[in-house]
């Protein structure tokens, strides 16, 4: 049964889970307990206990361990089935200070749900509580409770793992938060959505002295200066105007005194574009500009550039999928598949290379953007996205 939620300024109503809004109460405790504890990539023990310990008492099958403190549930439906569908939720939080003013904001210095992440394990622990006790569906449903999706490989740890040889799924689903979106919207759209990423450091070691002498040290602060004005030339003078790339110089580190020519200095950034064959060009191209750099000025060069993130690729038949389950509880209205691209990146694009699916963003009230001190996300979302899950598997694994 269905409980739609009132209209306003004539939009039409929400048809949410009667069931799954009965959980709102106990959901907003889950979220607000997950959001004062907040875990770092592939530290998430506390909160994958609390998962492992939900699915469990509900009477669904768990899977402790995979990548590290990945969880995975297993949940058969109580109609004959043989397809699997997988959904997908992050648990880690970022390492950044929270400027929230929440009465349950985190109590660990530097370590915030600065994401949302609190906000995506609860809607699948709610998405899972209601097929739990309903099970009216053919098949198996997944849960993925992923750990490190903020650049840590957590995706790739848990398909390391044997995600998918173990608990193989026919087509699989995520869902992101969204201020950029108006409450209780939804975007999806087929194709690359979001970009892939590389993270890189490049260090140049010279000869150290007094600040008196740099006649006699091999200064890497000019250097090192001179790197970053020539990195922002690769994407301008290397990659076609009509496609899109960004290399963006995130940190700088030299130096420890005010009279002391260092021994070393170093720049970190990330690189970013849709096409694989563009980042092999920009990598290749951040190699030979350092090197080159270094070796005019007589130091050394040191040049680390990490794949992170794959191109996020939707697949066309799971977006049109999800796009007739958010018409069917959001309303018509509230359904966008206009193609749209971001340069962000998010690591569930390393499971898409193993099943289809689609990833999705569900817009909550707020105007703070995530990865900010002050960002928030609204308790509203939990229900809605907990439908909207549930409505996925009840349609895909459909009983004859």
């Amino acid at each position: 049964m269905n409980k739609p939620v009132a209209s306003f300024a004539g939009q039409p109503v929400l048809n949410i889970i009667d069931r799954i809004e009965g959980y709102h109460p106990e959901l907003v405790a889950i979220r607000h307990d997950l959001h004062a504890h907040p875990e770092i990539g592939f530290e998430e023990v506390r909160t994958s206990a609390i998962v492992a310990e939900k699915l469990s008492s509900w009477g669904i099958e768990v899977h402790r361990g995979i990548g590290k403190t990945g969880v995975v549930g297993l949940l058969k439906g109580r109609h004959p089935g043989n397809r699997s569908v997988g959904l997908r939720a992050d648990m880690d939080a970022l390492p950044m200070p929270e400027e929230t003013g929440l009465a349950y904001a985190s109590i660990h210095p530097g370590r915030f749900h600065g994401c949302g992440h609190d906000a995506h394990t609860t809607i699948l622990l709610g998405a899972a509580r209601y097929l739990a006790e309903t099970r009216d569906f053919a098949g198996t449903v997944t849960f993925i409770f992923q750990p490190a999706e903020e650049g840590l490989g957590g995706a790739r740890a848990m398909i390391a793992d044997g995600l998918f040889e173990r608990f193989p799924v026919d087509e699989i689903y995520g869902l992101h938060n969204a201020t950029q979106l108006p409450p209780n919207h939804l975007h999806v759209s087929a194709g690359a959505v979001l970009a892939g990423a590389d993270f890189f450091d490049v260090t140049f070691k010279g000869k150290g002295a007094h600040g008196a002498h740099p006649d006699v040290a091999r200064d890497p602060i000019p250097a090192i200066a001179e790197l970053v004005q020539a990195l922002q030339t690769i994407v301008s003078r290397n990659v076609s105007p009509t496609e899109p790339a960004v290399l963006s110089v995130t940190k700088i580190f030299a130096g420890s005194a005010y009279n002391v020519i260092p021994e070393t200095a170093s720049v970190g950034g990330t690189i970013r574009a849709f096409s694989d064959n563009i980042r092999h060009l920009i990598r290749e191209r951040v190699t030979t500009i350092s090197r080159n750099i270094a070796a005019a000025h007589d130091i050394e060069a040191n040049v680390d550039i990490r794949d992170i993130f794959s191109v996020l690729t939707n697949h066309p038949d799971q977006v049109d999928i999800v796009a007739a389950i958010g018409r069917e509880v959001l309303g018509e209205d509230r359904v966008s598949t206009v193609p749209k691209r971001a340069m962000g990146s998010e690591d569930f694009a390393d499971m898409l290379l193993h099943a289809p699916g689609a990833f999705f963003t569900l817009g909550h009230a707020g105007n703070v953007p995530a990865h900010n001190p002050g960002f928030i996300v609204d308790d509203g979302i939990l229900a809605v996205g907990a439908t909207l899950f549930a409505r996925l598997v009840e349609s895909r694994l459909k009983a004859a």
